[in-house]
């Protein structure tokens, strides 16, 4: 893919996001500030997709240590000029309402909205329908009251799942379920991404959401590779498993939860199996960098913080 053109209620802010960001866990490989992003894996060379999600505060609240970070996060994008941005929903705090989108989204994130492919959040769906969502991001966002579609990137096939499993299914007779299945079946591609918003697993605050588990084993038996999500407003990569959990080199996917867009944080609460990273109190990206049977991982911290992770594997 040629790159595109040069393309709740929020918690309140407390001690404990300081308290419990040193208990994250996981290596943190290096203390390179994020000005000087870190390095990508070597050996894995392909388009690159950046994503992130939990962004966008509510307009008028105003930056603190803890909160309201999008427009750092932004930044952090402009300078890794990826391929493709990938919002992991909860974009615009509080209901995803399109004036809220245009004034504090649309400035940050929008700026590269002509290369964004997004998985709508459950803050957009508190409004029925995400009606600010679709009207915001149009074509890009899939057909208007779904939230799902599949696109490729690279030698890669990206599909985007709507995890407001009680608003729209995700069971296998469910409309979204059929339409994976069928979509996996016309994509066989080498490698496989999904993302979505909620994660089926997570150390954090919200924790495992079983929900989603249906879309798992879809996608688990069509082979594919990597699964991102957000909804816990922390960092984490899990170990490839299943979906029940069952730890897996060759089975399973690899899921990142990167719910770092900038909203504010939500502590580590109690570790997972199979987590390898972790880490509360951050704000930053992921790059993939998608080859053709490999890929390559960075997390790229806001400036002032340092934590990162990286690495490559093979597609399965």
């Amino acid at each position: 893919m040629p790159k595109l053109s040069h393309m709740r209620r929020l918690l309140a802010p407390v001690s404990l996001a300081f308290a419990l960001a040193a208990c994250g866990g996981g290596a943190t490989q290096g203390s390179t500030p994020a000005a000087a992003a870190p390095p990508r894996a070597a050996g894995v060379t392909g388009p690159t997709l950046v994503a992130a999600g939990d962004i966008a505060c509510a307009p008028g609240l105003q930056r603190t240590a803890t909160s309201c970070r999008h427009a750092e996060t932004a930044d952090v994008i402009g300078r890794l000029d990826p391929d493709v941005v990938a919002p992991l929903g909860d974009l615009q705090y509080e209901k995803g309402e399109l004036a809220n989108f245009r004034r504090s989204y649309g400035p940050t994130w929008g700026r590269f909205k002509s290369r964004t492919r997004p998985a709508v959040g459950n803050h957009e769906w508190v409004t029925p329908g995400a009606p600010g969502y679709f009207d915001y991001f149009g074509r890009r966002a899939g057909p208007r009251g779904r939230g799902w579609y599949s696109y490729d990137l690279g030698a890669w096939h990206v599909v985007v799942l709507n995890s407001n499993c009680s608003k729209v299914g995700c069971g296998p007779r469910s409309a979204q379920g059929r339409w994976l299945r069928a979509d996996l079946a016309r994509h066989p591609a080498p490698c496989t991404l999904a993302y979505m918003h909620h994660p089926r697993f997570s150390s954090g605050l919200h924790g495992d959401d079983p929900t989603i588990a249906p879309l798992w084993r879809t996608l688990e038996r069509a082979g594919a590779d990597v699964i991102l999500g957000g909804h816990d407003h922390s960092y984490e990569r899990f170990g490839r498993q299943t979906a029940s959990g069952r730890a897996s080199s060759r089975a399973g996917m690899v899921q990142f939860v990167v719910g770092t867009g900038g909203v504010n944080n939500y502590p580590i609460v109690r570790r997972k199996p199979n987590s390898r990273v972790r880490r509360s109190f951050v704000f930053g990206v992921l790059e993939l960098t998608l080859g053709p049977r490999a890929y390559g991982w960075r997390f790229v911290s806001v400036p002032g913080l340092t934590f990162t992770d990286r690495g490559s594997a093979r597609c399965r």
